[in-house]
């Protein structure tokens, strides 16, 4: 499980340190792709098997469904971490998730989030982001 929130700089080679604490559950190799929020969802191998069967068994013929799977897909690359623990995020995801030099990682249970540093502040400065609203939400599914 992957819980936390750590800052990290990418390097001259557009490499991240993947912390420490999510490098064992995280595997050597795993999957990054586009997330939402404008920031990046990174998987371990296992999870993203788990999604990608979800998301090969939505309808064909609804166009919202194929939207979502182009998205997904099309941004998705296999990475590895050298021997440093850092991993290379591609121009495409950098842009996506608007990282330019500082970014910020966070677990979210079964997956990572990379976060440019600005994109976070401003998420958790949103004014429409109340987190007692959200309880409240959450409260009504359930939890």
């Amino acid at each position: 499980m992957f819980i936390g929130e750590y800052q990290h700089t990418l390097d001259d080679k557009s490499r991240i340190i993947i912390p420490s604490k999510f490098r064992e559950d995280l595997g050597y190799e795993f999957v990054m792709t586009k997330g939402l929020d404008n920031c990046l969802f990174v998987y371990p191998k296992n999870e993203w098997k788990i999604l990608e069967e979800k998301l090969k068994a939505l309808p064909l013929t609804s166009r919202d469904a194929r939207a979502f799977v182009r998205f997904f897909f099309s941004g998705a690359t296999e990475c590895i971490l050298d021997k440093q623990g850092r991993a290379i995020v591609p121009v495409n995801l950098r842009e996506h998730a608007r990282i330019n030099k500082d970014a910020i990682i966070i677990g979210v249970s079964t997956r990572i989030e990379i976060w440019g540093k600005e994109e976070w502040e401003s998420y958790n400065n949103d004014e429409n982001l109340s987190y007692e609203a959200i309880a409240e939400k959450m409260a009504e599914l359930g939890i």
